[in-house]
């Protein structure tokens, strides 16, 4: 099968390394790819913004099925061109794909089909948003989410009034993230800690295929600002079979359910961002994808072919009834350019990461990477995430660390406690 996969970034990296792993695929093409995706499959140049490009792209090449990465282009529409042109895509159409680009729809769509999630209320103007804050509803802290895609930063936990304005000023005001901005949801701050659920969906049924954790915000202990994550590590010791099941039921069954009976079947990856509170797991977020450090330490457990699982899904044939996985631990740390997430430097060459890969267990994805003149730079927040990988999650972790060791790059910077809370917790 000839596979095109969309993206450049760790995540698209790490689906090119499990593709490319698999003998069904008899030609993977990734655009536009990085220079870590290139050592291991044939790159195109394409800008992802453009869908009537990407459809070109695969007419050229005689794609048999296109594995789409990032949220960009399944908001723009790409799972809608390719169907129309008869293409085999993996990935929710626009309408779908809005459980993941407007908040404010996910919100009213896990009302309207009995998905537990936080009380919230939608804002349409600056007044309302203040008014809600004011009047102390949600109480303090309180969370407020731009409702478009702000690349995993246009959510703000504000511990008390002031700072609540001050977001709202930023989002909606000064448009810090542009239109994304423009409506914002007020909810309140659950507590409990955050696990991410993946599943594969085909439009009518779906399959687990893991849980991680995630580390959001830039600094140790949960400090700082958020960022579109930090590192991870699966599995999530929080997800036992039982509360697997409860997500299944609770969850993710009635958003493939509501979905199909409100005309936009859902085939794809489903991410669930769930709080596990006292009264049980609560949605904070869908993504419509695999997530972003998630995706580097979910792939590697499955222990099924991932081709065959994913075109299925795309054919709307999905008829394995579970996904095995294997009983390996990961854990990944992201190392960042200096100044991310509020801005990122680029072009500092990157040293290392042969040496790091040399580590047992150690596999090394790029996200924010860029060749120049023969040298390997940086070109991002997120320049690379370094992932061990063992039957024991503290030597998983372990493995990670030692490899980052290796790697070095001017103003790069990391969190040293990736995966302590599961360690605690174990």
């Amino acid at each position: 099968m000839r596979v095109l996969v969309i993206g450049s970034g760790a995540r698209e990296h790490a689906l090119v390394a499990r593709l490319a792993s698999e003998g069904d695929v008899a030609e993977l093409v990734c655009a536009p790819g990085n220079p870590g995706i290139s050592a291991i499959a044939r790159t195109a140049p394409a800008d992802i913004s453009q869908p009537e490009t990407l459809v070109r792209l695969a007419d050229h090449e005689q794609i048999d099925l296109t594995v789409v990465g990032p949220e960009l282009p399944l908001s723009l529409g790409i799972v809608d061109r390719f169907t129309e042109q008869g293409r085999l895509i993996f990935g929710p159409t626009a309408q779908a794909a809005r459980l993941e680009s407007s908040k404010a729809f996910a919100k009213a769509f896990m009302a309207r089909h009995g998905v537990p999630t936080a009380r919230f209320r939608t804002c349409e103007t600056a007044d309302q948003a203040l008014a809600s804050v004011g009047s102390g509803e949600f109480g303090f802290p309180v969370v407020l989410k731009a409702d478009g895609l702000a690349a995993g930063k246009g959510v703000v936990i504000a511990a008390d009034r002031g700072e609540a304005e001050a977001a709202i000023t930023a989002a909606m005001i000064e448009r810090r993230f542009g239109q994304a901005g423009a409506r914002l949801v007020v909810e309140e701050c659950l507590d409990g800690p955050e696990v991410s659920f993946f599943a594969v969906s085909d439009g009518t049924r779906a399959l687990p295929i893991g849980a991680a954790q995630d580390h959001k915000r830039i600094f140790d202990d949960d400090q700082g600002p958020n960022t579109g994550g930090m590192g991870a590590f699966a599995p999530s010791p929080l997800v036992d079979e039982p509360l697997q099941a409860r997500v299944m039921h609770n969850v993710v069954e009635p958003v493939v359910n509501g979905m199909a009976a409100e005309g936009y079947p859902f085939r794809g990856f489903l991410y669930v961002g769930l709080m596990v509170t006292d009264a049980g797991p609560k949605v904070i977020e869908f993504n419509v994808r695999l997530g972003d450090p998630e995706a580097q330490v979910i792939l590697p457990r499955l222990a099924d072919p991932l081709l065959q699982l994913i075109a299925a899904a795309a054919a709307g044939k999905l008829r394995q009834r579970m996904c095995r996985l294997s009983p390996d631990k990961l854990a990944g740390v992201v190392l960042a350019s200096r100044g991310y997430p509020e801005s990122s430097e680029s072009g500092q060459p990157i040293s290392g990461i042969e040496e790091a890969e040399r580590t047992p267990g150690v596999t090394v994805y790029h996200g924010g990477t860029a060749r120049r003149d023969g040298q390997l730079v940086t070109a991002g927040g997120r320049v690379l995430t370094v992932v061990g990988r063992a039957g024991a999650l503290a030597e998983a972790i372990a493995r990670a660390y030692a490899g980052a060791l290796h790697i070095s790059f001017d103003g790069m910077q990391y969190r040293r406690d990736i995966g302590r809370k599961a360690l605690s917790r174990l």
